[in-house]
């Protein structure tokens, strides 16, 4: 399939997103932040040299914490489990990884004095590589020991995003503002695939990557290379292994995408765009579900979902805004996997009576089937409640026929 073939277009609900929360400070320079796991807080860095803590429930910031860089903040990550936080910064020289152990409170410098331009830790917080704008490298990093453990990993031009495979034993590397793509082996420290060529005329992006749950990569990524300054607008999905592009393109942004954000289970993609839009795409089916028009002075920067995806969070202006994820939305990329879950069980239930009723010898066998009805009704009627209200015209003649079968156990 042509990676480059259009998408086609489909019906996006087009409105304004409201922000619910704004998160800001004396001195507003600039905002990078991320989400711990449990959603109740947010940690976020500054140009201002500060590292600060919000309480999201009380909707106020609860920590603020100075001077840690002799120059300027730029990223900040948590780990998956909580456990970390990593935050780079410096000067125009050379910059600093640090991490602050949340339980102990121990503060771990690692000796990367490159100019750094991405970070990522592994999803078993383990591992942390580190990419560098200067010597065109990724090092990867030992989370306990603050010691190399791989790398040097050497492309053509400076790495502008990174990031672990599921596993840990992949990186994923996206250099020379999008246009060249590679796959690492950790181990091996030997590259995998590549995709993409450099070259000039093309203004690229920042913005990150994510692997899926199935193992392929979503990227912003630029194939066109010519004299007039074209723009990176479009997200491809690639395959791990070849590094081809899967599917058709998301595509919808007139302008450079300047942001990504994947869900965090992972059946949601925002990204944002100097075109003053937040899209929202569902990954199964793939189909563009909301335009989302965003009016600020400034451009975006950072882009994530909350850990239960119910809001979504980025800046602007120097300022933090919190949004709630239209209902709608969540309620129609859940819904595919849900109605799945429910036709199975249905099926279950449908097979398990057609069992019991036909045998006419009670044996522990059919004892334990029966139980296992029973005792699962309660559940079993909430996803009947469920299929009835959101997919009534798909599936109603099987939620008839399985309420019947589990009414006749009953008599």
């Amino acid at each position: 399939m042509d990676s480059r073939s259009t998408q086609p277009a489909t019906a996006a609900a087009k409105e304004t997103l409201t922000p619910v929360m704004t998160l800001q400070s004396q001195e507003d320079r600039g905002w990078t932040m991320a989400y711990f796991p449990d959603g109740k807080r947010m940690i976020g860095v500054s140009f201002d040299k500060t590292i600060r803590q919000w309480d999201l429930q009380a909707g106020k910031e609860i920590e603020e914490v100075r001077d840690v860089y002799e120059g300027n903040l730029y990223k900040a990550v948590v780990s998956r489990d909580g456990r970390w936080v990593m935050t780079s910064g410096g000067g125009e020289e050379h910059n600093e990884l640090k991490t602050y152990e949340v339980e102990t409170g121990i503060v771990t410098t690692f000796q990367d004095s490159r100019v750094i331009s991405c970070i990522d830790i592994s999803a078993d917080g383990k591992l942390l590589a580190s990419g560098a704008y200067f010597d065109h490298t990724v090092l990867v990093w030992g989370m306990d020991t603050g010691k190399l453990v791989a790398g040097p990993f050497e492309s053509d031009h400076f790495a502008d995003a990174i990031q672990f495979s599921p596993d840990s034993r992949k990186l994923a590397v996206r250099s020379e503002a999008g246009k060249r793509l590679e796959v690492w082996d950790v181990q091996t420290q030997k590259p995998d695939a590549r995709v993409g060529k450099l070259g000039y005329g093309t203004v690229g992006t920042r913005a990150p990557m994510f692997w899926t749950k199935k193992g392929t990569i979503l990227a912003v990524f630029n194939f066109v290379f010519d004299n007039d300054h074209s723009k990176s607008t479009t997200i491809y999905e690639f395959d791990a292994l070849t590094l081809e592009t899967i599917g058709d393109p998301f595509e919808g942004h007139t302008d450079l995408i300047y942001e990504l954000a994947l869900s965090f289970d992972g059946t949601l993609l925002a990204s944002s765009s100097f075109d003053k839009n937040i899209k929202l795409w569902s990954l199964e089916p793939r189909q563009l579900l909301a335009s989302l028009h965003v009016q600020h002075k400034t451009g975006f920067s950072n882009l994530i979902f909350s850990p239960d995806t119910r809001q979504l969070a980025y800046c602007a202006d120097d300022k933090i805004f919190i949004c709630n994820t239209p209902p709608d939305i969540l309620a129609s990329v859940r819904l595919a996997p849900d109605a799945q879950a429910i036709v199975r069980i249905c099926c279950i239930y449908l097979i398990v009576d057609v069992l019991i009723s036909s045998s006419k010898v009670s044996t522990p066998d059919n004892s334990t089937l029966n139980d296992l009805l029973n005792v699962h009704a309660p559940l079993f009627h909430s996803f009947t409640l469920l299929m009835h209200c959101h997919c009534r015209s798909l599936m109603q003649p099987v939620v008839l026929q399985t309420c019947a079968a589990s009414q006749r156990r009953r008599l």
